[in-house]
């Protein structure tokens, strides 16, 4: 291999690395604070790194913010998703969907519960690509329940089942689920499955003949 060229690709590898770094630390961050509390300097600071390197790899903090939407998106389709695609199609998947979910915000896996929840709020009127993308992950959060409620429907012929209704209904019971999380509410994971099984009973329930 040319010297040069095996330079160029260890430096890569390394700038590949770093940004890892800095979006996993983002997210962490912005679990906690919000996308707005994000900072190319904070950041900087935080992992001993150069704020001029931070800048040469993310330009903005719109692009910050973005990569570490991304990044977010990678670790819950990680923690939550993929595990549950190993249950049956229906009801089973979204028991297994709403399982991990629990999980995810009560272990938690980033340090201020759902990274989601704790963004939505500040983007709902803001207007962007920021707020676009993290929206947009909600929707498809909303799309992946409501397919499997449609399985459901399908398979046992429950005509009353609206499945965009019962998702937005289940991923309204997690949004308030974090929440009591946050505030050390003891019984909110317990409500929270009692209020899910609910609508997955309905989803689960043949249509009488």
């Amino acid at each position: 291999m040319d010297p040069d060229a095996a330079t160029i690709d260890q430096r890569l590898a390394r700038g590949a690395k770093t940004r890892r770094a800095i979006t996993r630390r983002a997210v962490d961050v912005a679990s906690m604070e919000g996308l707005n509390g994000l900072s190319i300097g904070r950041l900087a600071t935080d992992l001993g790194l150069s704020k001029s390197g931070v800048q040469t790899l993310f330009g903005t903090k719109e692009q910050l913010q973005l990569a570490s939407i991304e990044c977010a998106r990678e670790m819950f389709t990680e923690a939550v998703v993929k595990p549950a695609l190993s249950a049956d199609h229906g009801v089973a998947r979204l028991r297994a969907l709403v399982e991990r979910w629990l999980v995810y915000a009560e272990t938690p896996l980033f340090p201020g519960g759902c990274f989601w929840v704790a963004n939505y709020a500040d983007f709902d009127s803001r207007p962007g690509l920021v707020r676009d993308t993290l929206f947009g992950e909600q929707a498809r959060w909303r799309e992946l329940l409501a397919d499997e409620l449609r399985h459901a429907k399908e398979e046992k012929g429950t005509a009353e089942l609206d499945p965009e209704l019962a998702a937005f209904q289940i991923d309204a019971a997690l949004c308030a689920t974090n929440i009591g999380l946050r505030i050390n509410d003891k019984d909110i994971v317990s409500k929270a499955r009692r209020t899910i099984e609910q609508i997955l009973q309905s989803a689960n329930r043949p249509l009488s003949k």
